[in-house]
């Protein structure tokens, strides 16, 4: 009977081939990891209620936010509004839960084709790579699609938490969103009207167990999200995410009461130049920013000492909602590439676990 993943890492177990990046893959712990931070936005200076964002301070900050989205896609958000306590909250909540037996979250088990739950991502391809981790995958908007069957009752304070956690993060983005309007001179709801009045919300929360061979083995393959945007928090202590910018993978440091903000392919049909998959693609056309902003490759690296969890809220239009260009972003110099698309988060991780190029599929 095969080892499960965590018995292999508290045996230190040398990880099964299915583990292992192809051969044409860059290595986890590749020789250069430059140490350049990505951008730090201080989110109190972009929210229009505020008047800060009038003032000198504001307008460089928003172009601060602008600069960061085109050359890297993401950046770290500091003054967002959620105390550093209830950061550590989620953070226990996620840690009590994936502590438990495991015969108590197979309870909570995601279905054989289905997404959410707890367990391994689904198993679309047999070249797929499988990565290093365990996770408990939710959605929380819309309301009435919650399968809340799939909600841990413990810990006690997970359901609650979450709720809470939920409404303060679409605090966040929609600042967020509503400042990168701002920053391209468009009316401030341009983006915000995308994502709709069914606008979706999922929760992953991911563990990372010790792995023997992190050189050769990724805690999460390389890929660009599926959502519009993505709030990141990070572990308290352990580093495990990179970004890929200029043909380098450069190594997202924890600072402490940060989120890491990035933006996801129906912000931008990504400028994806390498995937794990071994396969190559080039496409600087983006969906609702057409070509301005960018949409990041990143991954998780594992580590052989040390254990870590994070939690991921990704942010997307109703699946109804049909995503394109901002009309006033088009023009001679920037034409539309694309056309409209329905539910692409769905299509781009089926796409991304059979090693299809999804961009290409959404070509006029």
């Amino acid at each position: 009977m095969a080892k499960s993943l965590q018995e292999m890492s508290m045996k230190g177990d040398e990880p099964p081939q299915e583990y292992f990046l192809k051969e044409n893959g860059i290595k986890p712990m590749d020789s250069f990891l430059p140490s350049d931070p990505i951008p730090t936005i201080d989110i109190t200076l972009l929210s229009s209620s505020s008047s800060l964002l009038s003032s000198k301070e504001g307008e460089d900050e928003l172009q601060k936010l602008k600069s960061a989205l085109t050359s890297w896609g993401c950046f770290q958000a500091i003054g967002h509004g959620i105390s550093s306590s209830f950061q550590d909250k989620v953070r226990e909540v996620a840690e009590q839960f994936f502590a438990l037996p495991e015969e108590e979250k197979q309870k909570y088990s995601r279905e054989v084709d289905g997404m959410e739950g707890y367990g391994n991502d689904p198993m679309i391809s047999e070249n797929q790579v499988v990565d290093w981790l365990y996770r408990l995958f939710l959605r929380l908007q819309p309301v009435d699609q919650r399968k809340l069957q799939l909600w841990p009752d413990t810990p006690i304070e997970f359901r609650e938490v979450l709720e809470e956690y939920g409404r303060k993060v679409k605090t966040i983005i929609d600042v967020i969103l509503k400042a990168m309007a701002k920053s391209l001179n468009l009316d401030e709801n341009s983006f915000l009207s995308q994502f709709g009045e069914r606008a979706g919300m999922k929760a992953r929360f991911s563990f990372y167990p010790r792995c023997a061979r992190p050189d050769l083995v990724l805690g999460l393959k390389a890929h660009s999200d599926g959502s519009g945007i993505t709030l990141l928090l990070q572990d308290k202590e352990i580093e495990g995410l990179q970004v890929f910018k200029d043909g380098k993978w450069f190594r997202v440091a924890v600072i402490p009461h940060a989120f890491v903000i990035n933006l996801g392919d129906q912000m931008q049909v990504p400028n994806i130049k390498y995937i794990t998959s071994g396969i190559r693609c080039t496409n600087t056309s983006k969906f609702c920013s057409n070509g301005i902003f960018k949409s990041p490759l990143h991954r998780v690296v594992t580590n052989s000492e040390r254990m870590r969890i994070s939690v991921a809220m990704f942010h997307e239009p109703g699946a109804d909602n049909e995503i394109g260009p901002i009309e006033s972003l088009i023009d001679e110099k920037r034409p539309r590439v694309y056309r409209n698309v329905k539910n692409y988060a769905t299509f781009n991780f089926q796409c991304f676990q059979k090693g299809l190029i999804p961009i290409e599929l959404a070509k006029i």
